[in-house]
């Protein structure tokens, strides 16, 4: 496992178009940027069955339907996983970012997690997890699916949810597609998202791409791991203690009431010492019944970062990890475990996991 450092910065309880053709280049990531901007393939993009994006008949070209925002973000972390069960992962971890569009400005929050799958084949699928503030102080949940069938045209399908008592409601009904450019060495990212709802997807094999996955890489999920009722607590596994920054409530949206809490820090023992990483957060959802999804990443005594997951509803929470093939804690990447809720802690929260048993 490798990372690169550009600035170091930074669970819970829940209280309850014209075409444009370019000569690109393509950056260490795989990502196709140039000076016009980020323009792939002009095909449809139809994703894998098991990583839809929203878009199972597929992708259109985002520049195809109208301009909502782009947001120049800073990088603060980039963590190289290595090959895990599902191709080669790298995690980026956003430092901030600025926002603009004409009826959007504002900021991205720090903390923001992009988690990309590299294939042997040259395919691609990422998932980015970004909280927006807009300019009147208004947080906006932004969860973006994407893929990619080879790296110069790698396209996403984001989902926001946005408060409904507030001007950016129109984001929760929309049909969105866009890009991500990332320049490694300069420690930046750049997203660009249309409005598609007016963009018709009528694919066939001479207007389409597929994306194809190697058969000796696991689908990856999209949801967290829901514990069965009758899954009982065995031996303890880890204990962590979670550091948390202040409520970014958003509030009502019409498919949640969206609370997220930061995650800056922490320590983790048992049979996995180190810290918890200053990235990710607590996703809440505060409807009947209340759920968390925590995503975030640990960093081990011996320097090997571990991708975690902790969701479900209060007394079936079942965290999962990904951490690559080759390392000492792959056993953690097979595992059925268990949670405790989340109980007061120094700063924070304090849980802890165990294995599951019948």
């Amino acid at each position: 496992m490798k990372f690169k450092s550009w600035k170091a910065s930074t669970l819970a309880i829940l209280v309850f178009a014209g075409i444009f053709i370019v000569c690109q280049t393509l950056p260490l990531d795989g990502n196709t940027q140039n000076e016009a901007g980020n323009i792939g393939a002009e095909k449809i993009l139809i994703p894998h069955n098991s990583w839809p994006c929203g878009m199972a008949e597929g992708i259109p070209v985002p520049e195809h339907g109208v301009p909502v925002f782009e947001a120049d973000l800073k990088l603060d972390q980039s963590y190289d996983i290595g090959r895990t069960l599902y191709g080669q992962r790298d995690v980026f971890v956003i430092q901030g970012g600025t926002l603009s569009g004409e009826k959007i400005n504002g900021s991205v929050m720090p903390g923001g997690l992009d988690f990309q799958l590299s294939f042997s084949n040259g395919g691609m699928e990422i998932e980015q997890i970004f909280v927006l503030q807009t300019e009147d102080g208004k947080y906006i949940y932004m969860r973006s699916p994407g893929t990619a069938a080879d790296r110069s045209d790698v396209r996403m399908a984001p989902v926001f949810e946005a408060p409904n008592a507030s001007s950016y409601s129109w984001l929760n009904t929309g049909k969105y597609s866009g890009r991500r450019a990332v320049d490694p060495a300069a420690g930046t990212m750049k997203i660009s998202v249309f409005d598609i709802s007016g963009v018709a997807v009528s694919p066939d094999p001479s207007n389409s791409v597929r994306v194809t996955k190697p058969a000796d890489v696991r689908n990856q999920p999209w949801d967290y791991r829901k514990a069965a009722a009758e899954e009982k607590r065995g031996d303890l596994l880890i204990s962590e203690n979670v550091t948390l920054g202040a409520s970014q409530s958003v509030g009502e949206t019409g498919k949640s009431n969206r609370n997220i809490i930061p995650i800056t820090g922490g320590t983790v023992s048992g049979r996995v010492g180190g810290k918890v990483l200053a990235a990710g957060a607590d996703y809440q959802n505060l409807a009947n019944p209340p759920t968390i999804d925590a995503r975030y990443l640990w960093q081990t005594d011996e320097g090997e970062v571990i991708i975690v997951r902790n969701g479900g509803s209060f007394g079936l929470l079942a965290p999962t990890f990904e951490v690559r093939l080759d390392s000492t804690y792959a056993w953690l990447n097979t595992g059925l475990y268990l949670s405790s809720n989340p109980g007061m802690g120094k700063g924070g929260v304090a849980l802890t996991f165990y294995e599951s048993r019948p």
